[in-house]
């Protein structure tokens, strides 16, 4: 009985301090683990939303942009951004504008949805790190931090997504006169597969990698630091209760997206042709060497050397124009729709914390 009772009081006193101590965490704010979740759910909610409604906003944009990148230079049909889209709009209908949008949501959704929580967990951590290292609790990321953050976000996002990348730029590539037609991506998923082995899938992603660093990481850190700095100079009028307006907030995206796609805009030229590469239709669209030459490339390098060989140094910035005039408002809308979903659905952390 003796024994019973001591186990009964230790039952009862391990129960107490229990409670005691869920009441202590719970005072300190230290969120369940299913809280946790649920932020990260919400988190990525907010991403996947934010990339799908800004890429559909500049869709047309979009297609003109890698058509521009890999149109034949020997059959030039359009030079400029009118020009373009009135053409596809005369051989293609309404539908020809936003030919591909469907597969580049698909991609763009998990990818915008990864890059954000990874940017998030990217700033964390490394905040973490240098706090440690400079003894100061209240230390915040440097624009240079910031970069890197942004650089790791890019990359775990791309490198997760780089296959339905690849076969999206395929899908907007095709027109209604190309000799093999792709139904659509899991369709051209399985056909590459077959035809050129997984390998293929992989096509251009070095320059992707190099080329996601300066634009991804400038993107964040533009942005970031444009508006710290704004709330941290009130005297501009740009600060609204301690907040930038959705108006302010759309400009520090312009001028990230601008600094970002600059930058790193020859990267995403020679992606593009490398991703054409093994695509036997591709002819039909582009010529590597000269006029009667399939598309033919053994590495990025090559990919430079002969774009800039037999298309001039111009040949790198193909398609700026509408990439610029799309990249602007994409940018933009993509941050500011993540932070208002991000607040709508009540979720605390900013991707400035």
């Amino acid at each position: 009985m003796a024994s019973e009772d001591v186990k009964t009081s230790e039952s009862a006193v391990s129960t107490i301090v229990n409670l005691a101590e869920e009441a202590k965490l719970a005072r300190e704010g230290v969120k369940a683990p299913s809280y946790a979740i649920v932020s990260i759910c919400k988190s990525l909610v907010a991403g996947g939303v934010a990339g799908g409604l800004s890429r559909t906003a500049v869709a047309p944009l979009e297609r003109l942009k890698i058509l521009l990148q890999v149109q034949n230079p020997h059959n030039i049909k359009y030079n400029g951004t009118v020009q373009g889209l009135k053409y596809i709009w005369r051989t293609e209908g309404f539908r020809g504008l936003f030919k591909g949008n469907g597969t580049n949501c698909a991609r763009i959704v998990p990818n915008s949805a990864v890059k954000f929580f990874s940017y998030e967990q990217a700033s964390k951590g490394i905040l973490y790190l240098y706090q440690q290292q400079t003894g100061n609790e209240d230390a915040q990321l440097t624009p240079l931090l910031r970069l890197g953050a942004g650089a790791c976000a890019g990359i775990i996002a791309m490198s997760a997504t780089y296959p339905m990348d690849m076969v999206r730029g395929r899908l907007t590539v095709q027109t209604e006169n190309s000799p093999y037609q792709y139904r659509g991506m899991f369709h051209a998923l399985s056909t590459v597969l077959r035809q050129e082995g997984p390998r293929a899938l992989y096509k251009g992603w070095l320059p992707s990698v190099i080329g996601v660093v300066p634009y991804v990481g400038l993107n964040f850190a533009v942005y970031e630091s444009l508006k710290d700095w704004l709330i941290k100079n009130p005297q501009f009028g740009f600060v609204e209760d301690s907040e930038l307006s959705v108006t302010t907030r759309l400009a520090c995206g312009a001028a990230a997206g601008t600094v970002g796609q600059t930058v790193a805009y020859p990267l995403d030229v020679i992606r593009r042709r490398m991703q054409m590469v093994g695509w036997k239709d591709a002819a039909s669209v582009v010529r590597g060497d000269g006029r009667n030459k399939a598309l033919e490339y053994t590495g990025m390098i090559d990919a430079f050397r002969k774009t800039v060989r037999h298309e001039g140094f111009g040949a790198l910035y193909k398609g700026l124009v509408p990439n610029s005039v799309k990249v602007v408002p994409s940018i933009a809308i993509a941050f500011v729709t993540y932070e208002v979903v991000k607040d709508i659905l009540g979720v605390e952390i900013r991707i400035s914390d």
